[in-house]
């Protein structure tokens, strides 16, 4: 199956397109995603789509630094729960370890090895979303990042002592020169960042030792393992794909990276169907969405892949007992 990546990848991504005077909102759906949906920043989607969405704001925007400007807008707290373990280990050593071990958790395209030689550190980012397209600003976005991390392990302070692309300098380097100093360079044979190796011995910045024993906690729940079930990734991507129009048990499988058949039989495998996932996607969605008095129902019945709002409504009959007005009406007076 191919690799997802939570939203909260594109975080700062539509403030950065607003800055540049870029509308974001075409350039998301037109590669499969949902601008709402970066309200939702655990939620998944294809890290394919993704990349692509960065190199089409490169061609919207004019600016081929488009993924470093991005990086200089993530936060640490964009790590979601990883970020918690990572912050509280002693020393950067141990912090990039566990960041290292599991950027799974937030990141399933995206993988950083570490290696020591000869006084120096190696963290080389390497990137794989599943399909041959162009990865360029993802790559610069994820290693920007890794760079600002460094910093807050570090301090303000610290400066690397390479920053390494694989790809050749864009016309203009002086937002790379800016945020990574004078010593990145293109047309490296890896991507990635160099150190001093004597940097992972220092104390983490950021590490609060009282509070380690509950983060490590949280850690021992993150064991890498195969418990990601087809049911919740074919209900991530119902839940994606349905604002789009484009919701299907082929979209499904070609954003999965496998056939129909696959789908239907591993679905079949855990007493599922197309059919029986999409039905409960859709009823988690309505019940939530009929709940918010701000969305009407012509809205959530678009969002929801109804043909028409009466459409909807029989189908809410059915699932709910009543028409969606009349639950609302309900829920409304059950709050006051």
């Amino acid at each position: 199956m191919k690799p997802l990546a939570r939203y909260a990848s594109l975080n700062g991504y539509l403030e950065l397109c607003r800055s540049l005077d870029v509308d974001p909102v075409p350039l998301m759906r037109s590669a499969g995603l949902d601008p709402s949906g970066l309200a939702l920043q655990d939620r998944w989607i294809p890290a394919a789509a993704i990349a692509h969405l960065l190199e089409q704001s490169v061609e919207a925007s004019g600016h081929a630094d488009f993924g470093v400007r991005l990086a200089e807008r993530r936060q640490f707290s964009n790590l979601g729960p990883l970020s918690l373990v990572v912050r509280e280990e002693p020393d950067v050593r141990s912090a990039l370890r566990v960041l290292t071990r599991y950027t799974h958790t937030y990141n399933e395209a995206l993988q950083t090895r570490m290696s020591e030689s000869n006084g120096l550190a190696t963290l080389r980012v390497e990137l794989d979303v599943g399909e041959a397209t162009e990865t360029r600003q993802s790559v610069e976005l994820a290693v920007g990042v890794l760079h600002r991390l460094l910093r807050g392990f570090l301090g303000g302070g610290w400066k690397p002592l390479a920053v390494c692309f694989p790809h050749p300098a864009p016309a203009d380097a002086a937002t790379h020169r800016r945020l990574f100093g004078p010593v990145v360079n293109f047309d490296h044979e890896f991507a990635g960042i160099v150190i001093d190796a004597g940097n992972l011995a220092e104390p983490n910045k950021m590490s609060d030792p009282l509070l380690r024993r509950y983060t490590q906690q949280l850690l021992e729940s993150w064991e890498p393992s195969d418990d990601v079930t087809i049911v919740s990734r074919v209900r991530e991507l119902i839940e994606l794909l349905l604002p789009t129009g484009r919701c299907s048990v082929e979209q499904v499988a070609r954003s999965l990276g496998v056939d129909r058949r696959t789908v239907h039989r591993r679905l079949a495998e855990s007493g599922e169907t197309f059919s029986t996932v999409l039905d409960a996607t859709r009823v988690e969605l309505a019940e939530r969405m009929v709940a918010n008095p701000r969305l009407s129902l012509t809205e959530i019945a678009d969002v929801l892949a109804f043909s028409a709002p009466s459409n909807f409504s029989r189908w809410f009959s059915g699932r709910f007992g009543c028409s969606p007005s009349r639950w609302r009406a309900q829920r409304s007076g059950d709050a006051g």
